[in-house]
């Protein structure tokens, strides 16, 4: 069986490659794609496949796409130019007849107000009327996404966010790449659809309190109104489109959109999800 790892040359794709491997997949029924295949010249050495993938270029998605049983559609991180991408890869998929496409989705992308939403939402439409057989994997937000917020609040003592009380049940990468090896490698997930989060849903408080934690500097968490807070990230520097960005999405966490804790990620990597300090602290 060959399974290909689209987006190989990122951090979720990397990690997908060696919990395959971990889980006895023989490197070279691993199929690794990637736009620029020299950054994966590592898993190349250790006899894993790799090839050239594009989304942006059909003839390379089918080149890389032909042969593979089982296919991990990793999301682009181009927004606003995902759903044409994953449509190459879909399509592709259709032709090559996969026995299973797995999808890196958002969570409730079909009835979320989550400002990344509507792109899986098309995604996950597009999958559904290909006829590929599926499985949907809703990712909620990837601890990683605040390293960024450690070395700043540690630096300044304080944590600010428009996210009000809102929670959010984030988890490793680690976790969730465990998860689609998981799924690409035992049978009984085609045409299931899993909301994948931490076993926790955190606030931002607690947030703070990791940081704290990790950086052994004290941390406060300051909550901003929408309007403070994008005046304070316009007089930072930010754009006028990546400060509605970011406030939106707090918005969205305050509205309780990353909140949700199902236990669907735990079931499948048959182990409690990394706590928030932990994945704060392995990836600092």
């Amino acid at each position: 069986m060959t399974i290909l790892v689209t987006g190989a040359s990122g951090h979720l794709g990397r990690l997908v490659v060696a919990s395959l491997i971990s889980r006895g997949v023989a490197p070279a029924n691993i199929r690794a794609g990637a736009r620029d295949v020299s950054k994966i010249a590592d898993l190349a050495a250790e006899g894993v496949q790799t090839v050239h993938l594009d989304y942006t270029d059909a003839a390379s998605v089918a080149d890389a796409v032909a042969g593979a049983d089982r296919v991990l559609l990793i999301s682009g991180s181009e927004v606003g130019q995902r759903v044409a991408q994953h449509e190459a890869v879909i399509s592709a998929a259709a032709s090559a007849s996969v026995q299973q496409l797995v999808y890196t989705s958002a969570p409730r992308a079909t009835t979320s107000d989550l400002v990344l939403a509507p792109e899986h939402k098309a995604t996950e439409e597009a999958i559904a009327a290909s006829g590929v057989p599926a499985t949907i994997l809703r990712n909620n937000w990837y601890t990683e996404n605040y390293l960024g917020n450690v070395a700043s609040a540690a630096e300044s003592g304080v944590l600010a966010s428009s996210a009000g009380d809102g929670r959010v049940a984030s988890a490793s990468r680690r976790d969730f790449a465990d998860a689609a090896a998981a799924v690409l490698t035992t049978y009984g997930h085609v045409g299931a659809v899993y909301e994948l989060g931490g076993d926790v849903a955190w606030t931002f408080d607690d947030l703070a309190a990791a940081i704290a934690e990790v950086s052994g500097r004290p941390v406060e968490y300051a909550p901003l109104s929408t309007e403070e807070h994008a005046a304070a990230l316009t007089a930072a520097g930010l754009d006028a489109g990546t400060v509605g960005f970011v406030t939106a999405l707090d918005a969205n966490i305050r509205d309780g959109a990353l909140a949700d804790v199902t236990g669907d990620l735990s079931r499948l990597i048959g182990r409690p999800t990394t706590p928030l300090v932990e994945g704060l602290r392995a990836s600092a």
